[in-house]
């Protein structure tokens, strides 16, 4: 069941949960039953519950015997960097991928308040890669996908209330600032015209 995951996200609000419960559940019985190969994009808003949504198709892929990898767009992100790293991703992720090669990247740490290349961690190749994130199913990467869905997650003040919660009051500037600059980035890229809504 996907309400495990989902309850944290929606805390306060059971009605939401099972409704987001039954969507989700259904769009990923589905995925999971379709999917062996390529590449599938999970992207959304800050705080909308894309982690929730790629941890249970993970879980649900798994059950299946289906090999798959999970990458998340934090592991290169930053305050001062919100979608220009992606150079890096199609280096280190990407190009291995698609030659069938293991591949070597170098997700970001946060120490102090400041981001860092972490230690390399090594992947093996499997033949899904599953990219979670802001900006994961960019127009950069759309026509490679195999499968592009986007979560909404309820309104904007909903979904900052709940980055609030994970992250802390401190970061509350840094999360409203990254919500005005992902308006306006989805507006530009209209990414959700490309995706399926999975709520």
């Amino acid at each position: 069941m996907v309400t495990e995951f989902l309850a944290p996200v929606l805390t306060g609000n059971r009605t939401a949960v099972v409704e987001l419960e039954a969507v989700v559940e259904r769009h990923l019985d589905e995925l999971a039953a379709e999917l062996s190969t390529g590449i599938v994009a999970i992207d959304g808003p800050s705080g909308a519950g894309k982690s929730v949504i790629a941890d249970a198709l993970m879980t649900k892929l798994a059950h299946r015997g289906t090999g798959a990898v999970l990458i998340r767009t934090d592991d290169f992100a930053t305050w001062d960097n919100p979608v220009a790293w992606w150079p890096e991703l199609e280096t280190d992720i990407l190009r291995p991928f698609f030659r069938r090669r293991d591949y070597v990247y170098r997700p970001r740490v946060w120490r102090d308040g400041a981001p860092s290349a972490g230690r390399p961690v090594w992947v093996r190749w499997e033949p899904l890669l599953i990219i979670e994130g802001v900006s994961s199913a960019r127009t950069a990467i759309a026509e490679r996908l195999t499968r592009a869905l986007w979560v909404d997650g309820g309104t904007e003040g909903q979904r900052l209330a709940r980055t609030v919660a994970r992250d802390g009051e401190a970061e509350r500037e840094h999360l409203t600032r990254w919500q005005q600059f992902e308006r306006g980035w989805f507006g530009v890229d209209r990414t959700r015209d490309r995706c399926l809504i999975l709520d």
